[in-house]
């Protein structure tokens, strides 16, 4: 596209493009000014700015096209009406972070729009070598300034954690809601009424959670325990706290809930941090740019000390812990395909039980004492054990002519195992199938 004369009445017509990283943290006012300045004085007498696109709560890691202003500017740039003929910006870094300008000026270039920076004193040109070397600099420093502040505070965070049991923000855990903890250590913030905030057992579900730990300390399954909550009218997390769970239906308690309360270690008095921990996506790769994953145990951080009141007793923890881990149950029945048998229906795992005196496994699609099944919902998928057995080493003599069809019951799982394969069951017929690593 030709460019367009910048020899105009007035001089040039800028775009003025900035942003600030976050909402609650940053006076976003102050900040859009301070760059609108900088911007300003760099254009001088060569035109002014007619067009502003300013991003809040964004970080400069997201590429253009994920930012909301960004996004629009880089639309109004390919408009042939557009009413600017160049994009100014007051800092680099608050407009990009690595190489991300190598994919944008490609863009502004082809539809005639010139860049300027102030730290190239002025338009940006690809063609000079000073300035693709500037290009880079500025743009490894940019990400060098990133990484640089995530990993000191990640580290102050972990010692935070870890020496003084703090609170280092998030929602109240089920059980327990925040009181005030006394001044903030750093004496300048203390001198600005901020406070630190640490866990008390709440007086409306602490108890439930103690009912909880009790219950499977008896020996209860958790889809018992999911299913006693409901029948009691015990309000399950998320409709207890409907502001912070707007996304969840708040409707009974599940088994994942249960479980996910029986495995909290904060409830032993303990403060626990990067159990969950965010993980960033390069920008060239598809999906959420931002995903929270699930660390090893050995990745998180425990504190040394009891940082608040407990709701369980450590040896009751432990005690739960085994409850739930227990290979072999104390009736002496015996899995030999647990986690090996998928159903085709709806993809889940199909559960062992005992019927009619042998072992077997099921599949409820969803439903179970937990959450009874409504109408129209598909019947059960019931296996017994011993004839998955005998199709399995059916299947696995033609995959494998080394698999002798009277394998025992213990190696054929073996098997399955190290393979990595996994027995897909149907009403009709069964099939082997790989299961792919993560």
């Amino acid at each position: 596209m030709r460019r367009r004369d910048p020899d105009v009445i007035g001089g040039l017509r800028f775009a003025f493009y900035g942003r600030v990283s976050t909402a609650d943290f940053q006076e976003r006012d102050s900040s859009r000014r301070w760059q609108r300045d900088v911007a300003e004085d760099l254009i001088g007498d060569r035109g002014r700015v007619v067009a502003e696109f300013f991003d809040i709560d964004q970080s400069r890691r997201l590429p253009w096209r994920d930012r909301p202003q960004a996004a629009a500017l880089l639309e109004a740039v390919a408009d042939p009406d557009r009413g600017f003929d160049a994009v100014v910006v007051g800092e680099y870094e608050r407009a990009f972070c690595g190489d991300q300008i190598l994919a944008v000026l490609p863009l502004f270039e082809a539809h005639g729009v010139r860049l300027w920076l102030p730290e190239a004193l002025g338009p940006v040109d690809l063609q000079e070598p000073a300035h693709r070397a500037l290009l880079m600099l500025l743009g490894a420093q940019s990400k060098r300034e990133v990484l640089r502040a995530r990993s000191r505070a990640l580290a102050a965070m972990r010692a935070q954690a870890r020496d003084e049991g703090r609170f280092l923000g998030g929602r109240p855990l089920y059980g327990y809601r925040l009181v005030d903890a006394g001044p903030h250590p750093n004496p300048m913030h203390a001198k600005w009424g901020r406070r630190l905030q640490r866990y008390d057992p709440n007086p409306a579900t602490a108890p439930t959670v103690r009912w909880i730990f009790e219950q499977r300390l008896a020996g209860r399954s958790v889809s018992s325990i999911a299913a006693a909550l409901n029948t009691l009218g015990v309000p399950c997390p998320s409709r207890v706290d409907r502001a912070r769970n707007p996304h969840r239906a708040g409707v009974a308690w599940g088994v994942t809930t249960v479980q996910a309360i029986l495995a909290n270690v904060k409830y032993t008095g303990r403060q626990v941090w990067n159990r969950q921990p965010a993980h960033c996506s390069p920008p060239s790769l598809p999906g959420p740019f931002k995903t929270q994953r699930w660390a090893a145990t050995d990745q998180w951080v425990i504190s040394k000390q009891v940082a608040h009141p407990a709701l369980v007793s450590e040896q009751d923890f432990i005690a739960a812990q085994e409850v739930c881990a227990l290979p072999t149950p104390h009736d002496g029945r015996r899995y030999e395909l647990v986690g090996l048998l998928r159903c085709r229906r709806c993809g889940r795992c199909l559960e062992s039980c005992w019927s009619h005196g042998r072992p077997a496994y099921r599949c409820q699609h969803g439903s179970g004492s937990a959450k009874p099944r409504c109408r129209g919902h598909p019947r059960n998928l019931y296996v017994r054990e011993d004839r998955m057995l005998e199709v399995i080493g059916s299947m696995l003599v033609g995959r494998d002519a080394d698999v002798p069809a009277d394998r025992e019951p213990r190696l054929i799982a073996s098997y399955l195992r190290q393979h990595r394969l996994v027995v897909t069951c149907a009403e009709e017929e069964c099939s082997l199938e790989s299961v792919i690593p993560m």
